[in-house]
């Protein structure tokens, strides 16, 4: 059987298995073992036994359960609250007024959370009934939490991040600071668009309230110090070299339960609860990686990605055609899986022609991860239109509608990070990273 035909039948062996429900986990290693079975005569026990147990043994990796636990904590705080309480205060005079504070909440709660559908729940919690209390535009409400949340998937400490550094052997420090200007360029893109809509459509826009003294300001502000405290403790810590992501991850567990304590939201049972869902959320992680890294070396035995990237290469395209059909490439598969598994499943075969076409891996990283933002809010699988749906239980083609000026805006930064590729680059190369 040719190349071509082995891969057409693998292809069509994934969608079917996806397609029929089983777990994406149990996909991967099916693949690979029909792969590995029918096409190699390599030894398949030893190999899934010695990959299987590879992936899992890695020590880059056990900062994800920790950080998918940290993100649990704030998730049952009072986080929420006390952002808003001190964040409202200095944006009600900025147009769009408090429309704002789900975007900085948002970016904010995904540098301690990692996650695009915690970031969407807690901050939509809070923010939906409040705004929509004040009279705010629902469009608009639900457009700017369902952009703004993605943000939980590039700011980090991000879990998808850690993700695509253990499957590519990239350094997970590298890919944080990484991280840092895209997410600060994508919030402020965010927030200038809802100043010029707000400018456009004033009416639309509730009237401001009441001025409040800039003494009233600051103490209102203090609400937002232990949130500051556990960012700087975490993210400071992995920047200035002091801790890996590891043990940064440990250091953020620690801070978010005294956080809780602090704000009298942690007892029995949202310990228990924190900590279950974590488990969860993490096995289900860890149990993809193994499939995939398991598919990652059948596939190489097959020979299908280095036929693939030699496919690539000859057709002689440009960076930007080759980043351009992977961008639509992601978005469509995003449509249909959540980002972690997009990126797992992907990595076997796409980085082989990642390198060859003499992209940067490390570069490559960040640019997946905006256009995995992007597949967050395309239905009709998009995750953070779910959890926005079940907020505010409006039809999720009117949240998706909602959520394309965003989609429309990450699209735009996906182009200046590959115009401009140093907005990624320069910050890791600063400090060394």
């Amino acid at each position: 059987m040719s190349e071509i035909s082995m891969t057409l039948l693998l292809l069509i062996v994934l969608f079917v298995l996806l397609g029929s429900g089983i777990w994406v986990a149990f996909s991967l290693l099916g693949v690979g073992l029909i792969g590995m079975a029918f096409f190699t005569d390599a030894p398949l026990g030893e190999v899934l036994a010695t990959t299987v147990w590879g992936a899992s043994n890695s020590w880059s990796l056990a900062a994800l359960p920790l950080f998918v636990w940290m993100g649990e904590i704030l998730f049952r705080s009072r986080l929420s609250e006390d952002m808003f309480a001190g964040l409202s205060p200095w944006l009600t005079h900025l147009p769009g007024r408090l429309l704002h504070v789900n975007i900085l909440g948002s970016g904010i709660f995904a540098a301690v959370s990692g996650s695009s559908a915690a970031t969407a729940a807690t901050i939509g919690k809070m923010s939906i009934p409040e705004l929509g209390k004040r009279g705010y535009p629902k469009s608009m409400i639900i457009g700017t939490l369902a952009g703004s949340a993605t943000l939980g998937l590039l700011i980090p400490p991000s879990i998808i991040l850690i993700v695509y550094g253990v499957a590519t052997e990239q350094s997970i420090a590298r890919l944080f600071i990484g991280g840092i200007l895209p997410g600060l360029l994508l919030v402020a893109m965010f927030m200038g668009y809802v100043v010029v809509w707000s400018l456009l459509h004033p009416e639309e826009i509730p009237a401001g309230e009441e001025q409040v003294p800039f003494a009233e300001k600051v103490k209102h502000s203090r609400r937002l110090i232990p949130v500051i405290l556990l960012i700087a403790g975490v993210i400071g810590s992995i920047y200035s070299g002091i801790a890996s992501p590891t043990d940064a991850a440990a250091v953020g567990v620690a801070l978010s339960l005294l956080l809780s304590r602090f704000t009298g939201t942690l007892n029995r049972e949202t310990f228990l609860a924190g900590l279950l869902g974590a488990t969860k959320t993490s096995c289900m992680i860890a149990f993809i990686l193994a499939g995939a890294a398991f598919l990652t070396v059948a596939m190489a035995f097959t020979g299908i990605p280095s036929m693939l990237a030699s496919w690539i290469a000859a057709l002689n395209l440009s960076h930007y055609a080759l980043l351009g059909a992977l961008t639509i490439f992601f978005v469509i598969l995003g449509c249909f899986l959540d980002g972690i598994s997009v990126v797992v499943l992907t990595t076997s075969v796409i980085m082989p022609m990642v390198e060859q076409a003499g992209i940067d891996p490390f570069w490559f990283g960040i640019f997946v991860v905006i256009v995995v933002e992007m597949s967050q809010i395309t239905p009709p699988v998009g995750f953070n239109l779910f959890v926005i749906q079940g907020l505010t239980g409006l039809d999720i083609l009117r949240v998706a509608y909602a959520a394309i000026p965003f989609f429309l805006l990450l699209l735009v930064a996906l182009a200046l990070i590959v115009i401009f590729p140093a907005i990624v680059t320069v910050l890791p190369d600063m400090m060394g990273g």
